[in-house]
């Protein structure tokens, strides 16, 4: 179930979203409520909810500010909830990392498909901080996991390149995708994002999406669902013995061995 925080400066649209929504058909439960940007940071940091649906336009501390300020301590889900339908708004909205953006008065079957779809993205994600913990624990991976979610947090305003590559990897992972195919659909050339890339995250381009694929297959493995070749496949290997040379190369293991000696399976 995931936990709500609503903050909203306006009385009535707080109280209306907090009780007047079927919050436990969509599998949510609100555990408080604020009524500017100041008080909704303090209760963010204290109370850590899974998701935080916040007005942009509040007294002390604008949503987007909060949302911002609280991500460097707290992981969250964010949905902005406005009536400026303004690019600057929108703009400021996707540094922040907002997960979604939507205009008043809110659909509730729109904001239902979206807590569904949150509801998804924080489970895999846990699921993936609990199996690497372990793993991690165990000395079984080599060097640190990644997270896409720390990067993505980092202020690249300089050079949206990098930002809109750890985008192509989080959403395409399971696909062929290279630096070539992604610097060629950003306009530059392929060396220099490499090299900015590089720069940014301290790893090459197909060391960091080789990580993020391997973590992705263990969390598949630990399903106890798949059988390792319908894993290589869901993962963006389309050789088998390459995703076990790839695999072997990260964990010291090849996945059959992995699943007997770790113990998290």
């Amino acid at each position: 179930m995931l936990r709500i925080l609503i903050v909203e400066d306006e009385d009535i649209i707080r109280k209306g979203l907090v009780y007047t929504t079927d919050w436990l058909s969509m599998d949510c439960v609100v555990i408080a409520e604020a009524a500017n940007g100041k008080e909704g940071y303090e209760k963010i940091l204290e109370l850590k909810p899974d998701v935080v649906i916040a007005d942009i336009c509040m007294p002390f501390m604008d949503g987007i500010d909060m949302i911002k300020k609280a991500s460097e301590t707290v992981k969250f889900k964010s949905i902005l909830l406005t009536s400026y339908a303004d690019f600057e708004y929108a703009k400021r909205a996707i540094d922040a990392r907002v997960s979604e953006y939507l205009l008043k008065p809110i659909d509730e079957e729109q904001l239902a498909s979206i807590l569904k779809r949150l509801e998804s993205e924080i489970a895999s994600s846990r699921q993936v901080d609990l199996v690497m913990d372990l793993v991690m624990e165990q000395g079984e991976v080599d060097g640190e996991t990644i997270n896409l979610e720390y990067y993505m947090k980092l202020d690249l305003s300089e050079n949206q390149y990098i930002s809109r590559a750890i985008e192509e990897i989080r959403l395409h992972y399971a696909d062929k995708i290279s630096i070539e195919s992604i610097s060629d659909d950003l306009g530059v050339s392929a060396s220099y994002l490499s090299r900015k890339f590089k720069e940014v995250t301290g790893q090459t381009f197909l060391d960091f999406l080789n990580k993020y694929r391997v973590q992705q297959a263990i969390v598949l493995l630990n399903t106890r669902q798949y059988r390792i070749s319908e894993i290589s496949d869901a993962t963006g290997f389309t050789d088998y013995k390459h995703f076990c040379s790839v695999f072997k190369k990260y964990t010291s293991k090849s996945p059959t061995k992995f699943v007997k000696e770790v113990g998290i399976i």
